[in-house]
């Protein structure tokens, strides 16, 4: 298999090892280089092939389709699996929002709503929903960003505990609210549901905000099939999606992924059939067909870096 587990450039500079990403900040700008690894429960579970050139394309798709919404930072895509950035002071809350009440997790909407919880400080649902509801309208769920582990914030948190100005923060919901409604209209007309999804921003020199890091890939968002969306809502069903959590929940039943220190390997047909639906999803989005990069990627991304070696 063909597969980017990680880089080692000695002329980019200073490089930062993300979940997914390896970036190299320079003075002015940041190099994003999305590997194949997969990441939950805090570690790498398994290598992905075709997952870093999948969630380059599928970002290069949705920042030109919301340009004209939002200055980006996007300086260039020299390479499938390569964002080159400006560099920016980035802000410390990442923009959750949701268009559905659903989700497993400790902070998803319908876990808190089914402990009890109404309202959530800058909205409150009513009594009688049922999962995988559509809201009246979509709502936005901040979260912390620089803390250890993401930790839900409300709009008056934002400005009484300094994240943010208010001028600021009604900037960044303003524009989170409507690249969301753009990215819904779009996926629509591909015949997805745009459930929920997160946004990460950052403030040029002269103050400005720009949206950063990546938007609408499979990695930050759910996306639900929209054409048997009704259908599996009426009985009672799970909506059709794009789920890559089967591999989580194999290792989950497989291993202690927290706590064994050496975990089993991902099996070959589950790790091909998530390298399948990360293509598919790619080719819904897009429109475009997928094409797999062949050959060494690391070297292919090296030559193709060349022009940004310092």
């Amino acid at each position: 298999m063909n597969i980017l587990e990680k880089t080692d450039f000695k002329n980019l500079g200073e490089k930062y090892v993300g979940k997914v990403r390896d970036v190299y900040k320079q003075d002015e700008r940041v190099i994003m280089i999305s590997t194949d690894r997969y990441s939950a429960f805090d570690r790498n579970l398994a290598l992905i092939p075709s997952k870093g050139q999948v969630l380059t394309g599928v970002s290069k798709f949705w920042f030109e389709q919301t340009k004209d919404i939002v200055p980006n930072h996007v300086i260039d895509f020299p390479d499938p699996n390569v964002v080159v950035g400006k560099k920016c002071k980035v802000l410390p809350i990442e923009m959750v929002l949701r268009g559905y009440i659903t989700g497993v997790t400790g902070t998803a909407l319908w876990t808190l709503y089914q402990k009890g919880t109404r309202d959530f400080g800058d909205f409150v649902l009513s009594d009688g929903m049922k999962k995988n509801q559509k809201l009246e309208k979509p709502v936005i769920t901040p979260t912390t960003k620089f803390e250890e582990h993401d930790r839900p914030l409300t709009s008056k948190d934002i400005v009484y505990g300094n994240y943010l100005t208010k001028e600021q923060w009604d900037k960044v919901a303003n524009i989170s609210l409507k690249l969301f409604k753009r990215g819904q209209e779009v996926a629509l007309k591909h015949g997805l549901i745009l459930v929920d999804t997160k946004y990460e921003f950052g403030l040029t020199d002269d103050g400005k905000i720009m949206l950063i890091d990546e938007i609408h890939t499979p990695d930050s968002s759910r996306y639900w099939q929209a054409k048997t969306y009704e259908e599996h809502i009426a009985k009672g069903l799970e909506p059709e999606n794009f789920d890559k959590e089967f591999l989580r929940l194999w290792f989950k039943e497989n291993c202690d992924p927290y706590k064994d220190e050496i975990i089993p390997e991902a099996p070959e047909e589950m790790v091909e059939e998530l390298s399948r639906r990360y293509i598919q999803i790619y080719e819904q989005i897009t429109g475009d067909i997928f094409k797999v990069e062949t050959g060494d990627i690391e070297k292919r991304i090296e030559n193709n870096l060349k022009k940004y070696t310092i």
